[in-house]
């Protein structure tokens, strides 16, 4: 790539960069402005540093740069777009900002003088996780809740030799759809219409149902979920912390599809599988002990009931009050998004980092139980990468020590 070349990519990555910043200022405010800022800065720094690496794929490399401030000066009016555009903008523009964030090491390998080798593996990456955002991995898991008493919160086996009920309780968790470039309309209705083919004893959501682009349009999310309808009195569901951002479209969309929206409340129902107690968690940011420990308090445990928690934020459970919740259901970390998932690995990008939140899959502590689904879709970081999304029917077996 020739100096002259490489400065005009220079002055339409400033262009862009700034264009983002600005539209995001006055169309959405200065947190907005500021957040975009930062990312698509980042973004734009390790596209310098990667595009003379790919002089004879110049051309692809600008439309696709070009792409990324495309997609993030429409978000600054954001709406659920049409599919033209999602093939044509949206999902490009994601794959192509994943891939580029994924080459931070090769950038800063070129900038310390390295010339890196296989630059184009980020973008292979990109390009695998795009793929993998766009279908949902369906499974059927055996959890058993033994009431051995574990020490800490940690991970724990879905089951324990063949302990098993003979008629084990049967539900379907849909968590973190966040209805928006990746997750349609249609999509979320169809694995809506899933859950209910599955005959489960419940279902239940467990909050994050929208994305900046579909909050505006209560109808949006009452039309994924409409099919939901089908098993009135045996669907629950709570807030997560992206419901809190658009709470009355969230409440008339699940309204509208006789959904029980449960908010520091609880229930009871009876299922083939013997009475269970349905207890549902805000969300909340501060004072979670406090919050949780209140709720627990207003709606004790009811003996001969098995207890269901719905909890969004798993980070949360270590607060829950000790033997508060047979199984707590939480979602929130899209399993951590990014990781080994998909090679039979528990290890996540979460990890990584010393996060102690519960990131997927089954965790006990003390004879507590959660277990943390994968979601159904995600949001954030462009793509997943080695963690599948997740469509899966629990069956759950209560074999409880004495």
């Amino acid at each position: 790539m020739s100096f002259c070349s490489f400065s005009f990519l220079s002055l339409g990555t400033l262009t862009g960069w700034a264009s983002v910043v600005l539209t995001a200022r006055l169309l959405r405010g200065r947190l907005y402005a500021i957040s975009a800022g930062i990312l698509v800065g980042i973004y734009s720094l390790v596209a310098l540093g990667m595009a003379p690496l790919f002089p004879a794929e110049r051309p692809a490399f600008v439309v696709l740069h070009v792409l990324v401030y495309v997609n993030f000066v429409a978000l600054s009016r954001p709406r659920m777009r049409p599919m033209p555009y999602r093939w044509l903008v949206s999902w490009p523009a994601s794959f192509f900002m994943a891939g580029t964030l994924f080459a931070l090491p090769w950038a800063v390998a070129r900038a310390l003088g390295f010339q890196p080798w296989v630059p184009w593996l980020p973008y292979v990456l990109g390009a695998i996780g795009l793929l993998q955002s766009l279908v949902t991995h369906e499974e059927e898991i055996d959890l058993v809740l033994d009431g051995a008493d574990a020490s800490g919160s940690r991970p724990q086996p879905r089951g324990r030799g063949d302990a098993r009920e003979e008629r084990p309780l049967r539900i379907v968790q849909i968590t973190d759809p966040h209805l928006g470039p990746f997750m349609s309309v249609d999509r979320l209705r169809r694995i809506a219409a899933n859950a209910v083919a599955k005959k489960p004893d419940l279902i239940f959501l467990t909050g994050d149902f929208l994305t900046m682009e579909s909050q505006r349009d209560p109808a949006l999310l009452a039309r994924a979920l409409e099919p939901l309808r089908a098993m009135p009195g045996r669907v629950f569901a709570c807030l997560g912390n992206h419901d809190h951002e658009a709470p009355e479209t969230v409440e008339s969309a699940l309204a509208a599809s006789g959904i029980t929206l449960l908010v520091d409340d609880a229930t009871d129902v009876e299922t083939e599988a013997g009475p269970v107690q349905v207890v549902g968690m805000d969300f909340v940011w501060r004072d979670r002990r406090e919050h949780l420990e209140r709720v627990c308090r207003e709606h004790p445990r009811k003996p001969g009931r098995t207890r269901i928690v719905l909890l969004h934020d798993p980070g949360a459970f270590r607060h829950l009050p000790e033997g508060e919740g047979d199984l707590v259901l939480s979602g929130h970390t899209h399993g951590g998004q990014v990781g080994l998932v998909s090679f039979g690995l528990s290890w996540t990008f979460l990890r990584l980092f010393g996060v102690r939140t519960p990131d997927h899959g089954f965790w006990a502590r003390g004879r507590d139980r959660l277990y943390v689904h994968r979601g159904t879709g995600h949001y954030g970081f462009p793509i997943r990468l080695g963690v599948p999304s997740e469509e899966s029917v629990v069956r759950l077996h209560r074999v409880m020590q004495a």
